[in-house]
C-alpha cells in the first residue's frame, strides 16, 4: 500500500484533524517531530513514509479564507522532489489556476485537489474534468462524505464518466477517529471505476488497516495520525510510485 501523508494547515500551522470538525482542530503533536511549523512535520511525515506525494488540506480556504500560498511555497521550496497535492476549496478550475499562477515555475509540482464538497456546480465538474481537458495538470478528484451524506452540489459522485485517472474517497468523519477505514464505499467506487486509481482516506489505525484497505480496491491512502502517533512502521528503501 502506498502511503500518502496529509497535512492540514490552519493559520500558519500544521492541526491534527479529527472528524472533519475544522473549528475544533488544535495544532499537531507528533512522535515524528517537535512543534508544528508545515515544513518540519512534512519533512518528517514524509521521509517516516517514503513518500512521493503530500496532501495539504489548507483549512483556512476550506473555510471560506485565503490559500496559505506563502506555506506552500515553503513546502514546496524545501521538498524539491516532493508533487504537492492541494485541496484549497477549489469552487472551480479558475480558483485553482489562480493559485497556480500566484505559485510560478514551483507550480509544475502542485496537482489541485477538486473537492465534491467544493466544486460549486455541474458545470464547475465539466470545466474541471470534461473535454477538451480532462487531463489539466493532472488534478485530482476527491468524492467527500460525511456521516454516510454525500457533499456534493456538483454531482461528482455519480458522474463516473467524468472522474479523473486518480480519485480520493474522503470519510471526513473517520479522519483521526481511530474507527478504521470505511472499505464499504471504496468497494462500491471500485466496482464503479475499476481502471482509476483508487485513493482513500480517514480511519487507518495500523497495518492491519492497510492490508484490509488494499484487499479491498485501495490503490494508496492518505494517512497523518496513525504516523504521528508511531502506529504504522518507517518504511525503508526507495519511495513506490502511485498509478494513473
Amino acid at each position: 500500500m502506498i502511503l500518502i501523508p496529509v497535512i492540514d494547515l490552519m493559520q500558519g500551522q500544521v492541526v491534527r484533524a479529527v472528524g472533519g470538525q475544522r473549528s475544533t482542530y488544535q495544532p499537531i503533536v507528533s512522535a515524528l517531530c517537535q512543534g508544528s511549523e508545515p515544513l518540519a512535520v512534512a519533512r518528517a511525515l514524509c521521509e517516516h513514509g517514503a513518500a512521493r506525494q503530500l496532501y495539504v488540506a489548507d483549512l483556512d480556504a476550506l473555510m471560506g479564507g485565503r490559500v496559505q500560498v506563502e506555506v506552500l511555497r515553503a513546502l514546496l521550496h524545501g521538498l524539491p522532489d516532493l508533487e504537492l497535492w492541494v485541496d484549497g476549496g477549489f469552487a472551480d478550475a479558475a480558483d485553482a489556476e489562480r493559485l497556480r499562477h500566484r505559485l510560478g515555475p514551483l507550480a509544475d509540482r502542485l496537482v489541485p485537489v477538486f473537492g465534491s464538497e467544493s466544486l460549486r456546480s455541474p458545470e464547475a465538474l465539466e470545466r474541471c474534468f470534461g473535454a477538451p481537458q480532462p487531463r489539466r495538470h493532472g488534478a485530482v478528484l476527491s468524492l467527500d462524505r460525511r456521516g454516510g451524506e454525500r457533499l456534493d452540489p456538483s454531482g461528482c459522485w455519480d458522474a463516473v464518466a467524468l472522474w479523473p485517472p486518480r480519485v480520493i474517497v474522503m470519510t471526513l468523519e473517520r479522519v483521526g477517529s481511530n474507527a478504521g477505514p470505511d472499505l464499504d464505499t471504496l468497494r462500491e467506487l471500485r466496482d464503479k471505476a475499476p481502471h482509476i486509481t483508487l485513493v482513500g482516506a480517514g480511519g487507518i489505525r495500523d497495518e492491519a488497516d492497510l492490508v484490509r484497505a488494499q484487499e479491498a480496491g485501495a490503490d494508496a491512502w492518505l494517512v497523518a495520525s496513525a504516523l504521528h502517533d508511531g502506529r504504522l512502521s518507517r518504511i525503508e528503501g526507495p519511495p513506490p510510485r502511485l498509478p494513473g
